[in-house]
Order: structure tokens, then sequence, then C-alpha cells
């Protein structure tokens, strides 16, 4: 996932987007990464990290692997000196 992704450069907010990436035991993301709409083909980085995602949810399944039930929203990203970056959201509990 981050090698499609690379260095996600940009000239505007418009061009940055985020990807939710992994599986938490209670649901959820492990982690949003942002990407450039500029670099990143966004089909072939959505099914990778779909892919990623059923792997994560078959290994906490098998192993019975918990964690804290925690709401991440999606933080969004934005463009900061050439580059896209998460934006300002927090996690919730």
């Amino acid at each position: 996932i981050r090698r499609l992704i690379g260095t996600p450069t940009c000239s505007d907010n418009s061009q940055c987007r985020t990807v939710p990436v992994g599986a938490l035991a209670c649901g959820g993301p492990q982690e949003y990464l942002p990407w450039s709409t500029l670099r990143t083909n966004e089909g072939e980085l959505r099914s990778v990290a779909e892919r990623f995602k059923a792997v994560r949810q078959a290994e906490i399944k098998n192993s019975g692997e918990m964690s804290i039930c925690i709401h991440r929203p999606d933080p969004g990203a934005v463009c900061v000196a050439g580059t896209c970056q998460l934006g300002g959201g927090s996690p919730a509990v």
C-alpha cells in the first residue's frame, strides 16, 4: 500500500485523499494513509487495501486477537508544502 502511494505529491487540496488500512478486532481500520490523485491509481489502491483488510480480519478471527474499541474517523487529507498529509481529525473513544 505504501509503495503504491509513494510520495503523495500535490499542488491543491483537491488532489489529496485518504485510504483506510487494515482492521481492528472491534471493527474499523487500523489507520488512514494520505494519497494523491496525481500519483496513485485509486482503483488499484482500493483493491490492495481491501485485500489487506480481509487478511487482517482473517488473522484477527484465527488468533482471537482483541483490541480496545476505538472509533477512528477519517481525518481527511490536505496538501501541505506539496505533499498530501492527514488532516485534523482525531480518534474518539
